[in-house]
């Protein structure tokens, strides 16, 4: 099976992640700086989960330059993962309306800890579709710091019960270190031509 489709349905799915994340942003009913200041716990929520997710999307794209073929394994491990990002701007409204309270931040973190272990799936399901000794197996080696970011994810969680500012504060690290594109899968993709 080819993976345009794939592709193409999650270029489509994570745009519309999110376009719904970005209405969730209300006009302020003044018209003064002042009016603003409530929405700030709203606009970081937003922006730190837009990052999130336009690096789902970016390593994604990355990933799928490098697959040669999908199945049916893929294509449900690819929706688990789509489900839980389509979460995201649900988690994002409920922790930043609410100010970050702690069972808010617990809940956005899970969703965030979801998200990676589907990644992790995702890629599991990637390699069983091509050999041990593929280009797409060759480069994503060990993935460490999919591993660390997961169990940072795992860490993140229930520290939010206790101090929802450290788990914050682990999410975003994670999120910062995933910024820079994973170059892992360029050269493997290079190697098929442009697509």
């Amino acid at each position: 099976m080819t993976k345009g489709r794939i592709e193409a349905f999650s270029d489509g799915v994570i745009a519309i992640i999110i376009t719904i994340m970005v209405l969730e942003l209300k006009v302020p009913q003044g018209h003064d700086i002042d009016a603003l200041w409530p929405l700030l716990p709203i606009f970081l929520s937003y922006a730190l989960s837009f990052v999130f997710v336009g690096i789902y999307w970016n390593n994604h794209h990355q990933t799928f330059h490098a697959v040669k073929h999908v199945g049916g394994w893929v294509l449900w491990a690819n929706l688990h993962l789509l489900f839980w990002l389509s979460l995201i701007p649900f988690t994002t409204g409920f922790m930043g309306e609410n100010g970050f309270p702690e069972h808010t931040v617990a809940i956005y973190a899970l969703n965030m800890m979801m998200c990676a272990v589907a990644y992790f799936l995702l890629i599991r399901a990637l390699v069983a579709q091509h050999e041990v000794d593929s280009d797409f197996s060759r480069a994503l080696g060990s993935d460490r710091k999919g591993k660390l970011s997961l169990a940072a994810y795992v860490f993140a969680a229930p520290i939010s019960f206790v101090h929802p500012g450290l788990a914050m504060v682990v999410l975003a690290a994670v999120v910062l270190t995933w910024v820079v594109p994973d170059r892992r899968f360029i050269a493997a993709a290079a190697e098929h031509g442009p697509k």
